[in-house]
Formats: C-alpha cells, sequence, structure tokens
C-alpha cells in the first residue's frame, strides 16, 4: 500500500473503537506502513492527520514496540503537532512510551529510548503544560513528565511549580490528575 492509498484509507477512520481498532490491525500486520503512517501524522495542517494519529495511538496501545524503530522521526516531529484532535493521541502515545520505560517488565523499548528522546517528550510535554491545550493532553504530559523526570532533576521541580500554580484555573479532571502526580511528588521528598 502506497502513502497516498493509505492516506486515502485513513479518510475511513473514526472516533468509533472498531475503526481505529481496524486500522491499528491492519497497520500491525503491515509494519512497512509504519512510516507512512508517521508522515501523514506529520502533515500537520492536514485534517487526515488525528486520524493516523487515532490509529497510531492504538497500534502503540497494542504493541509499543511497534514505535520502537521509529524513536527519531516520532520525538523529532512531536513539537510540530497542534491540531486538538492529534495533540492528544500523540500526548498519549508519549505517556505509552513512559511508561513502558518505566515499567519493571524488560522490554525492548527500554534498550532503545536515548536521552535526547526522553529530551524531546518532556520539552513536548512541558509545552502541553503551559499551552493553551486541551485537559487530556494536560494529563497525559503531566503523567509523562513524572515518570521520566526521575533522570532530570530540573524536572519535578518545574512540573510542581506548574501544576500548583494552574491548579486553580483548570477543569475539574486536570485537578484530581494533578492532585494525583502532587501527592506522589510530596512521597518522593520526604
Amino acid at each position: 500500500m502506497t502513502t497516498e492509498q493509505l492516506y486515502s484509507e485513513l479518510n475511513h477512520v473514526n472516533h468509533s473503537r472498531e475503526k481505529r481498532l481496524h486500522y491499528s490491525n491492519l497497520v500491525l500486520a503491515n509494519p512497512d506502513l509504519i512510516p507512512k503512517l508517521l508522515d501523514i501524522l506529520f502533515q500537520v495542517d492536514d485534517k487526515i492527520s488525528p486520524r493516523a494519529g487515532w490509529v497510531l495511538e492504538f497500534m502503540c496501545s497494542t504493541n509499543i514496540a511497534t514505535i520502537t524503530p521509529y524513536l527519531d522521526v516520532f520525538t523529532n516531529n512531536i513539537h510540530k503537532v497542534h491540531l486538538d484532535s492529534a495533540v492528544r493521541p500523540v500526548a498519549k502515545i508519549c505517556e505509552l512510551i513512559a511508561k513502558a520505560y518505566t515499567c519493571k517488565t524488560k522490554n525492548d523499548l527500554q534498550h532503545h529510548l536515548k536521552n535526547s528522546h526522553k529530551e524531546r517528550i518532556i520539552e513536548t510535554c512541558f509545552d502541553y503544560m503551559i499551552n493553551d491545550e486541551k485537559v487530556a493532553a494536560k494529563a497525559y504530559g503531566m503523567t509523562t513528565l513524572f515518570m521520566l523526570g526521575k533522570e532530570f532533576d530540573w524536572v519535578y521541580p518545574e512540573l510542581e511549580g506548574i501544576l500548583i500554580s494552574d491548579f486553580q484555573n483548570q477543569s475539574a479532571a486536570f485537578k484530581a490528575r494533578s492532585r494525583h502526580i502532587l501527592k506522589k511528588l510530596k512521597k518522593l521528598k520526604s
């Protein structure tokens, strides 16, 4: 399947779990489609970009190792994604990467995630926190920052400052996740 054919197929993807699962399984069965899916995701001004993000998110939720060979491409471009409906799946994929990396069970991603990848993910997640993003991106971002921040001594103080200063101005969902992260940060200090 060419990039153009995949692009055309993505027109059929919608918010339904069934469609996202169908296309993520298609990509998982044909790993040569992953670079094409990433190309479409990073056409950041295109209305099909979010649909590629939805499929990639489902694919990574099923098997996070599938993104491993593409960590350079993914982390080099995530800061460019700006459409709300594409930012959310990208933020979720960042969280999935952080979870796999910090998992106690050994996995392939732990050996391939370089400091440069982590730094780009951290930078993007801080952008989610300080910019006017939807709550889902902020929630995934703060969880990612908490998990990856263990290796960077400057992350926790910055994250804590943002969570405290933004707390009153945010939604109930943001506050709930924020309280959870702040509690964990407090526990690490003591």
